[in-house]
């Protein structure tokens, strides 16, 4: 699970701003783009997605409790108290326009839920879900996930290489793996309690597109079927877990993500 610096630099305003982190505000945009980090993980690097995306989408990233500027708060322990705040915060940004999640990992299913939120108590949806590195929430196939409580920072150092993503040379500095570990474990801790049973019916209405990369230990990803109504589409990308921080995937997903949006929003019409 990939993790980075935490950046303590940004002030903190009201709940909108401290929750959803917006770097690039595109005030014509058509669509807001609302992207969910993976486990360990912080808003920046989908938050400047924003400065190189078609301007038709504004991003938004997920900056979760007890990390960046909100490093002085307690991390959350559930996933169901940390959709309750996203949802609170996304409800002023979405009201006047179409919109999209991307969730990576861990941040799918906070994605996933925050999703269900929105559309049982709402009646909102988003037009298009974008599934990254991640098996179906209900599938039997999600990887196992170690108590990294029982770990030793050798064992953690270990994992965090075999999974792929963090740099050595990050793994091996002990300030940046003192910063990162408690927010790992506690988000390995929200996800290793999400349990989610198979759907009696689908939930959704709106396509999903899963990626995943072809060295990825998820498997699955046709599991997503059973959520949705709408259609399915898999992209494999070559790449670990984080296929997706290589350049070209990268560009290929933002890419993908503004044509599914442009044609979802005729299919609207």
């Amino acid at each position: 699970m990939r993790t980075e610096y935490l950046n303590r630099s940004q002030p903190v305003f009201g709940l909108n701003e401290k929750v959803l982190n917006c770097l690039f505000r595109k005030p014509d945009a058509v669509f807001k783009l609302i992207c969910f980090p993976w486990a360990g993980g912080g808003s920046v690097y989908f938050a400047k997605w924003g400065q190189t995306v078609n301007d038709l989408l504004e991003v938004h990233a997920v900056r979760l409790a007890g990390r960046e500027t909100r490093s002085q708060e307690q991390f959350a322990t559930d996933i169901h108290e940390v959709v309750d705040e996203i949802v609170s915060a996304l409800l002023p940004v979405i009201q006047d326009k179409a919109f999209a999640f991307f969730g990576h990992s861990f941040g799918t299913y906070i994605a996933f839920v925050t999703a269900l939120r929105l559309k049982e108590k709402y009646k909102m949806e988003p037009l298009h879900f974008f599934a990254s590195s991640a098996s179906a929430p209900h599938s039997k196939s999600r990887p196992q996930i170690p108590e990294l409580n029982q770990l030793s920072e050798e064992q953690i150092r270990h994992y965090l290489l075999n999974f792929g993503g963090t740099p050595k040379h990050l793994i091996e500095d002990k300030d940046f793996m003192n910063q990162c570990i408690p927010v790992l474990k506690a988000d390995v801790s929200i996800l290793k309690k999400f349990v989610f049973d198979m759907p009696s019916e689908t939930l959704l209405s709106q396509d999903i597109t899963c990626f995943i990369g072809s060295e990825d230990i998820i498997e699955d990803t046709e599991g997503w079927k059973d959520i949705t109504s709408g259609k399915i589409d898999i992209h494999m990308l070559p790449g670990d877990h984080f296929y997706l921080l290589d350049p070209d995937n990268e560009n290929f997903i933002k890419n993908y993500i503004t044509k599914c949006l442009e044609l979802s929003s005729l299919d609207c019409y």
